[in-house]
């Protein structure tokens, strides 16, 4: 017998019971809206005819009219029904699939172009506080293994093959409660003849659809998404991982299939900090046996290289130690507060670095009229509009 929804919400349960009953009631009603939206999705794509033979292929390189039209995308992410955006859509786009909203604050959506391109926008950060949490949980974890959030999710990824790579913590919990969604739609419109991907997001998005295109291409290498042809356009993203990372997702995208577009303006794109202490080196470094080398010095020399290196190296260590707390243990205390998450086995590192191509958009005169003035404001050169003033003047 089918009971409504709404009469076993008001059900006199009482204590844990009655949280876990909710909360699974919770999970099954988002799992159901889902798939409903995932089968209007179906029906719609056949409806309109969108199912035909590709007229768009993807090229590489930088194409100022394509990351154009992503930023009339990334723009309807905020405003429905859109009447207040000021970024031109291209006619060409509709919005196939919006998710529903995942832990910690995410979303995302899927578009269709009239000539068979697909688009997932991943959405930027909100007002929330567990959004704002999710950009300060900044200490790093392995860029490829295991974390088991919770009793019910164990979120198995692979995003680099260096074993030295490593990735931000808050990013990857969003991906983690994401990603097999994303899978699963991309299977679904793949099966109807799609073949032309671009992943794009701006601010925390761009970041996101970095870490996003990482997961997919590995897939990739082991033989899952092989139709799909992948660009991304990230836009204002701030540093994803620390350098090896950077370096394994640009050999994977490098000649042309993946850009991280910046205003020189706007402070995100510089964040998180970044700390190199000498274990961020490669192994076959001077420093990687330091010690052993400064006790082959001769007396006193060696205490003089030693007291030396110290005074450089120990408040970089200490500095390092810091942050991975504050931005490691502390946020992800601050996440746990309401919703049972376990913390990963952190990398340590704190070397943060930009991926992919970056597109530097250097303003000019004309721009600095516009937005340089009593009015700017800490985050004027990293919204949108600025962006596309400079892309359309660039």
């Amino acid at each position: 017998m089918f009971i409504p929804v709404y009469l076993l919400r008001n059900a006199p349960f009482t204590g844990a019971f009655s949280f876990l009953f909710h909360r699974k009631i919770d999970i099954f009603v988002q799992t159901l809206r889902l798939m409903k939206k995932f089968i209007f999705m179906f029906f719609a794509l056949l409806l309109t005819g969108q199912i035909h033979a590709q007229t768009k292929h993807l090229q590489p390189g930088f194409d100022p009219e394509e990351y154009t039209e992503m930023l009339g995308i990334i723009a309807r992410q905020i405003d429905t029904p859109w009447t207040q955006v000021k970024i031109p859509l291209d006619e060409k786009y509709r919005l196939a699939l919006r998710s529903p909203r995942y832990f910690p604050d995410n979303r995302w959506d899927l578009w269709t172009s009239a000539d068979s391109l697909l688009v997932i926008d991943l959405h930027a950060t909100t007002g929330s506080f567990e959004s704002w949490m999710e950009n300060y949980y900044a200490a790093m974890i392995p860029a490829t293994g295991t974390w088991k959030i919770s009793d019910s999710l164990s979120f198995n990824y692979s995003l680099a093959t260096d074993s030295r790579a490593a990735v931000h913590a808050g990013w990857m919990l969003a991906l983690a409660y994401m990603t097999d969604d994303i899978g699963h739609a991309l299977d679904s419109v793949m099966n109807l003849g799609y073949r032309n991907l671009i992943i794009t997001g701006h601010s925390q998005g761009g970041a996101l659809a970095c870490l996003f295109t990482a997961w997919l291409r590995h897939r990739q290498l082991n033989g899952h998404f092989t139709k799909l042809n992948i660009k991304t356009y990230c836009s204002a993203s701030p540093k994803p991982g620390n350098q090896y990372f950077a370096w394994d997702f640009t050999s994977l995208t490098q000649m042309g299939w993946a850009f991280n577009v910046i205003n020189p303006l706007d402070w995100v794109p510089e964040t998180p900090f970044t700390l190199q202490t000498t274990r961020d080196m490669n192994r076959q470094s001077p420093f990687s046996n330091i010690k052993n080398n400064i006790r082959k010095q001769k007396f006193p020399m060696n205490l003089v290289v030693r007291h030396l290196y110290n005074r450089m190296n120990k408040p970089l260590e200490k500095t390092s130690r810091r942050l991975n707390h504050f931005m490691g243990k502390k946020v992800h205390g601050q996440l746990a507060k309401n919703t049972a998450i376990h913390a990963p086995d952190y990398d340590g590192c704190m070397n943060y670095v930009a991926a992919g191509q970056q597109i530097i958009l250097k303003p000019d005169s004309a721009y600095y009229a516009v937005f340089c003035n009593e009015n700017t404001g800490t985050f004027t050169h990293h919204m949108l509009r600025p962006y596309y003033f400079l892309i359309k003047s660039w």
